[in-house]
């Protein structure tokens, strides 16, 4: 797995990926899991308009050039598994994206989804559901293999925030424009992000399998169980 909000530079995190890939081969191991996404270009190249083009050449810069490291394992012949994980719920508490507090005590959830399903997981699931394809030994090995530990509206997340935390909590579906124009460091960069989760929903949704995730991860966590172990480090 490559971390690109480390340093914001897809140059970097294919570099790492190369890294990995040529690493693996000269070790000689027998199955790698290689944590991927959707080279996003293919359903709407940079020359779309419904979205802008980032540093030159990218729709979704993280997503985008992780999928362009998919060949790089396939290159190496060793026996490469590609895992396409899921929103992380985690972003809630260290990204920023959590719900914000209003004058009036209720909170407000604001992600540019309309009404579409945006799938998550918690971060330690996608770890034990590695440990589930690496149990299976090469049976996976050439698959794309997308999990998700549950698929919900902006609605239904607010509904489930406001039950655990005890507050109401409203969700706005802010324009992706809007979003995009926030400042935050990388908001660009998310933007795009989700405006391929909603644009393309039945991509994202259909490749990232929550009965197939809880087979591989018989802990897998429902939103509802997350949030039940987290609420109190979620930021207002």
């Amino acid at each position: 797995m490559t971390f690109f909000w480390a340093h914001f530079s897809p140059e970097t995190e294919f570099l790492e990926a190369s890294n990995m890939a040529q690493a693996a081969k000269e070790a000689g191991v027998k199955h790698v899991i290689w944590s991927t996404l959707e080279d996003t270009r293919k359903w709407i190249p940079t020359s779309d308009p419904r979205m802008p083009t980032l540093l030159g050449k990218y729709s979704v810069p993280h997503f985008d050039v992780k999928g362009e490291a998919d060949q790089v394992f396939a290159d190496t012949g060793i026996p490469v598994t590609y895992l396409l994980a899921s929103f992380y719920w985690e972003n809630f508490i260290y990204f920023g994206q959590g719900p914000k507090a209003e004058g009036d005590g209720s909170l407000t959830l604001s992600l540019p989804m309309g009404s579409k399903k945006l799938a998550g997981i918690a971060s330690e699931d996608i770890g034990r559901c590695a440990y589930g394809i690496f149990r299976r030994g090469t049976e996976l090995a050439g698959k794309r293999i997308g999990i998700a530990g549950e698929q919900l509206t902006g609605d239904e997340m607010a509904a489930k925030f406001a039950k655990s935390l005890g507050r109401p909590v409203r969700y706005n579906a802010v324009p992706v424009d809007v979003y995009r124009g926030l400042g935050f460091p990388g908001a660009e960069e998310m933007g795009n992000m989700y405006q391929f989760y909603a644009d393309f929903d039945e991509v994202v949704g259909k490749t990232r399998h929550v009965e197939f995730s809880r087979e591989l991860n018989p802990e897998l966590q429902s939103f509802d169980e997350w949030l039940t172990r987290n609420k109190d480090k979620i930021p207002f």
